[in-house]
């Protein structure tokens, strides 16, 4: 079969793999339709590897690279091995991704996602960026008909978002504040405006990606190289500030940014991963009594669900999708395209498409 593989830092090549043998008990063997490339995937190929295992063996998943990318993918499923599964053979899946043990102190208390033996596929070991992919059964979930492929490929990343609303206690009537409306920020966008926020605001400094925060659910758009994001909460709120606030930017000062937002007795959500030290004011946070929480991937079994509701209620591809390559050229019309900063909105492979 074909596929997308990592071997090193700026080394990625569509190439021949052995198919996967036929799964064991507990797996499911998935014909892949489409698959979407994300920031991490970027980050692995020009400064990698950072949570591949090209150099180490990986301690959950047991394998040692090179490694087929690819986290966000949707295909059918086309056997299964023994055990009882939510899928059956021919059902349309998402993939969820990450795996899980079940048994851990985590698992236990339905936070799957910090399970002690958590690996991700397209990460820790093979993943969606080729024909087939052998996956733990557990992690997949039916794609509802509403529900088209390029949409679907958007259910693993959109739960991430939907992860971290959850998170962060948004609830009807609130008024938020999203910095950074990349690919994550965007999907928390939607996700707030799905909970019945009174206003949602998205910051960034690119006019596009506030574009897009608008067809998500945004409110109100602030180009923060232009605009006073302080002088707009505060017209909406009469002074008080917002109730959450979201730093999705990763840049080390916007942590102090969405602080300055937050009002008295609010949240922060933190998602963006900086790569500084991040400062801010403690005693302001304490003598404000705000409090900080954090978030990291998603719960199969809540998200990725509701991901796919959404996706049924809203055409989210629509304005998030620029373009979707074959998978023969998914190194230099995808990848490379977004390891540069080319790339205006998300892109998709199709894995389908027949090689030239």
């Amino acid at each position: 079969m074909r596929a997308l593989v990592l071997h090193a830092a700026g080394d990625a090549r569509v190439e021949e793999r052995s198919a996967p043998s036929a799964p064991g008990e507990g797996q499911a063997l998935v014909r892949v339709v489409r698959a979407g490339l994300c920031g991490t995937d970027a980050s692995e190929f020009t400064a990698g590897p950072v949570m591949t295992p090209l150099r180490t063996r990986h301690p959950a998943s047991g394998v040692l690279g090179p490694v087929v990318l690819g986290h966000e993918f949707v295909g059918v499923v086309e056997a299964l091995g023994a055990g009882e599964h939510e899928v059956t053979v021919g059902d349309r899946v998402v993939a969820g991704a990450g795996a899980w043990c079940g048994s851990c102190e985590w698992c236990r208390e339905g936070r799957t996602n910090l399970c002690r033996s958590y690996w991700t596929a397209g990460l820790s070991a093979d993943g969606g960026l080729a024909e087939h992919v052998l996956l733990p059964a557990a992690m997949l979930r039916r794609v509802p008909d509403a529900v088209d492929d390029d949409n679907a490929a958007l259910a693993q990343p959109l739960a991430v978002g939907l992860h971290g609303v959850r998170r962060a206690g948004v609830a009807a009537g609130d008024v938020v504040v999203v910095n950074g409306a990349g690919a994550i920020g965007s999907f928390i966008v939607a996700g707030v405006a799905a909970a019945g926020a009174r206003a949602v605001v998205a910051l960034d400094v690119d006019t596009e990606r506030l574009r897009v925060a608008r067809e998500m659910g945004a409110t109100h758009t602030v180009d923060v190289r232009s605009e006073d994001a302080s002088a707009v909460v505060s017209e909406l709120t009469g002074g008080d500030l917002a109730d959450v606030t979201v730093e999705a930017s990763g840049v080390p000062e916007g942590m102090s940014t969405v602080q300055r937002l937050t009002r008295r007795g609010g949240r922060i959500l933190l998602v963006g991963l900086p790569k500084k030290p991040v400062s801010f004011e403690a005693v302001d946070l304490i003598l404000r009594e705000i409090d900080v929480v954090t978030t990291v991937a998603h719960v199969c079994d809540d998200d990725i669900p509701a991901a796919l509701a959404l996706l049924a209620e809203r055409d989210l591809a629509a304005f998030l999708v620029e373009r979707v390559v074959p998978l023969h050229d998914a190194v230099d019309g995808a990848l490379r395209r977004l390891a540069e900063g080319r790339a205006r909105g998300k892109l998709l492979v199709d894995t389908t498409a027949v090689s030239p």
